[in-house]
């Protein structure tokens, strides 16, 4: 096992690069057009089957899409930086996800690794003390930032499926990498998880750069404590009137929308685990003298387990009914993401701790942190337990200029590596049981 960190250690110039590029170009949920043609192509020259679109995607399961006109300049951008057109429109409507596979000739399991792909919509630091901006390597897409370290996570399952190809002799079964969209807003693991792409993987691994881990050459080998989130958007629909003249005639949308805000906040707190509600954003109205007809709140619920998030979700749509109609105004609500809560692999946990205990490339090697957050890939990692697989989150080490999802975020790129390296020997293991 020697010979693959030497490797992944010569390997740190060609990862920071390719990570930087990512950073520079990121693209949000559903528009990953450049980072899936960029995957697609190197998994192509690695020698792995490359599905992408409805192939590894199904419609009907996707959330939160974008509009065509939305997907349609993201689709233009991403020719116009490289990205092969044919790929691109492979991926028409947002079908960004891309799947890698290659069959091993000896018969064994079959692994399945899994990264996503997206950046967050935030509008990055222009601060020349931010790494980004010293080095020329600050995103050039206006309000689209990786701020969460996907673009490290993308620069990592590449770098993994390129030394486990080179090992094609040393593996059993068959390897499946699975490069995801739209996991911020949890929307994008429901519609490949659908499309039944997992449901033969034996060994499931995926992790995320950071969060709990925030120290160099640091590794937890298990994430537990996934809440199971749902995301909602609720539309209410008044009358307009003169708010001087005729205020009577109007049917107010914004009180209903700030009515339903604060009323949500309400809701009690469940007995069996922990719930969790927030409404993050709220619009409504159109002038200052104009009585508001239209209103709207982006919401989100929380819950130590599915059926504690099915109540919070249940009585915030009670709360958002009541609210229209206490000001007599209509209301629609969509939902937009969502994952369930899950629960790790423990005898695949312990396994994944001793071999990274026994290699000694860690300075700490943690056993579990629980995450107390909401990730989708809780939702590769339930299909893959229910068809009698074994599924397993990890944390990669590493200090941080600032808090996931804050516009100075970065990361220490010696971690990528040690990712990579950790990944590979996973995979020679698991492959081989």
């Amino acid at each position: 096992m020697k010979e693959i960190w030497q490797e992944v250690y010569g390997m740190q110039e060609e990862l920071t690069a390719r990570r930087r590029d990512l950073h520079r170009h990121p693209e949000s949920a559903w528009t990953e057009f450049r980072t899936a043609a960029m995957v697609a192509t190197e998994l192509a020259r690695l020698g792995y089957e490359v599905y992408m679109g409805d192939a590894v995607m199904d419609e009907k399961e996707m959330m939160g899409v974008p509009s065509k006109e939305v997907l349609q300049s993201c689709m233009d951008r991403a020719i116009s930086e490289g990205a092969d057109p044919a790929l691109v429109a492979k991926m028409a409507g947002g079908k960004t996800g891309v799947m890698g596979v290659m069959h091993f000739a000896k018969p064994g399991k079959i692994l399945g690794l899994r990264f996503d792909m997206d950046s967050n919509e935030v509008v990055e630091s222009t601060d020349p003390k931010h790494r980004p901006v010293a080095e020329n390597f600050r995103s050039e897409h206006d309000g689209c930032m990786h701020a969460c370290g996907h673009d490290g996570h993308v620069t990592v399952g590449l770098a993994t499926a390129k030394l486990i190809a080179e090992r094609k002799d040393e593996m059993s079964g068959c390897v499946k990498f699975f490069f995801q969209p739209a996991e911020e807003g949890v929307r994008g693991a429901r519609a490949m998880v659908a499309s039944g792409i997992v449901d033969d993987v034996d060994y499931f691994l995926s992790g995320h750069i950071g969060f709990n881990a925030d120290k160099d050459n640091e590794l937890v080998c298990m994430t537990g404590g996934f809440l199971a989130t749902s995301k909602l958007d609720a539309h209410f629909t008044g009358v307009s009137s003169h708010a001087g003249a005729a205020p009577e005639q109007g049917k107010n949308a914004l009180l209903a929308a700030a009515q339903a805000a604060i009323s949500l906040h309400t809701i009690s707190r469940h007995g069996a685990g922990a719930s969790r509600i927030n409404v993050g954003v709220i619009n409504a109205g159109t002038g200052r003298n104009v009585l508001p007809d239209v209103g709207e709140i982006k919401l989100e619920t929380r819950g130590a387990n599915t059926d504690i998030n099915d109540f919070m979700m249940q009585e915030a749509k009670r709360m958002i009914t009541a609210s229209a109609a206490m000001y007599d105004v209509k209301v629609t609500t969509k939902e937009v993401g969502g994952a369930p809560a899950c629960e790790l692999s423990e005898d695949m946990g312990k396994e994944i701790y001793k071999i990274a205990s026994e290699s000694g490339e860690f300075d700490l090697v943690v056993p579990f942190i629980s995450l107390g957050a909401s990730e989708d890939c809780s939702y590769f990692m339930d299909r893959v337990q229910k068809n009698g697989g074994q599924a397993n989150y990890m944390m990669y080490g590493t200090t941080l200029a600032a808090g996931h999802h804050n516009m100075a975020f970065d990361f220490n790129e010696k971690c990528l590596p040690k990712a990579v390296g950790i990944l590979v020997t996973l995979a020679l293991h698991f492959s081989n049981k």
